[in-house]
């Protein structure tokens, strides 16, 4: 049974300048703008990174739970992790039995090109927004993903994927516990004192509390083939940068080869 990391969401308060400056910075084009999310009250960009994607979401008017989230955050920032598996019938079982709320349980198109996904309720996961989803026919990370439409492999950047995410959290050691529990994995703890587990393809992260926005998503890792080419594609796109990261939407991405 695998469970893969597939997309990380970010929300801005304005689509343009964000879309623009992670478009330079990743070098790649947007691959899908997803009318679906109109029912949310927002519009987006999405980005194939090898078989990951990177979302941008920014609301369309007022009342909306991703303009609530921006308030409550104090600005743009980490959003959603979508994971990835091939048994949902389980994962829903299991998550029942822990007494998860779901938001959403949704299933669309068919076994020619279906997709599943369990929206996770924020109160009884901390850290950030979760869903997990189940996609076929074919189920290799370059394979089905309907959330990216029909031409996303034509304008993905292969040879850059997202590896990790890192969250912070008012109880790292809980949060951490209960994510841990809830996608059967065991968190180890770190030197920076906090927590993470692997998934197929990806780690996931907890710490405590850095600055005063509250919990939510903070990090975002890109393993790349030539990390240096994408630290000066988002220099020369006048993002924040260090000497193994920049900044967009109110997150870090970590840049490594």
């Amino acid at each position: 049974m695998y469970l893969r990391l597939r997309q990380i969401a970010l929300v801005a308060r304005a689509l343009e300048p964000a879309e623009r400056l992670l478009t330079s910075a990743l070098g790649t084009e947007v691959c899908y703008r997803d009318p679906g999310v109109a029912k949310y009250g927002l519009h987006n960009a999405l980005w194939a990174l090898g078989g990951t994607f990177l979302e941008v979401v920014a609301p369309t008017q007022d009342g909306t739970a991703a303009g609530r989230y921006l308030d409550r955050r104090k600005g743009d920032g980490g959003y959603m992790a979508i994971l990835d598996c091939d048994d949902l019938d389980a994962r829903r079982m299991h998550l029942t039995s822990r007494n998860v709320r779901l938001v959403e349980d949704l299933k669309v198109g068919d076994e020619t090109l279906v997709a599943e996904a369990l929206h996770l309720h924020p109160r009884d996961t901390g850290g950030c927004l979760l869903s997990i989803d189940r996609h076929g026919p074919d189920t290799d990370l370059m394979g089905s993903y309907r959330w990216a439409g029909a031409d996303w492999r034509g304008k993905a950047r292969r040879d850059v994927s997202i590896n990790g995410v890192t969250m912070q959290c008012d109880d790292a050691a809980e949060t951490a516990a209960r994510w841990g529990d809830l996608l059967s994995r065991s968190p180890q703890t770190t030197p920076d004192g906090g927590f993470e587990f692997a998934l197929d393809n990806a780690r996931l992260r907890f710490t405590p509390l850095a600055d005063d926005r509250g919990e939510g998503l903070t990090e975002v890792g890109l393993a790349c083939a030539d990390s240096a080419a994408v630290l000066a594609s988002a220099r020369a796109a006048k993002a924040k940068t260090d000497a193994d990261g920049f900044e967009a939407c109110g997150v870090r991405f970590l840049v490594r080869s």
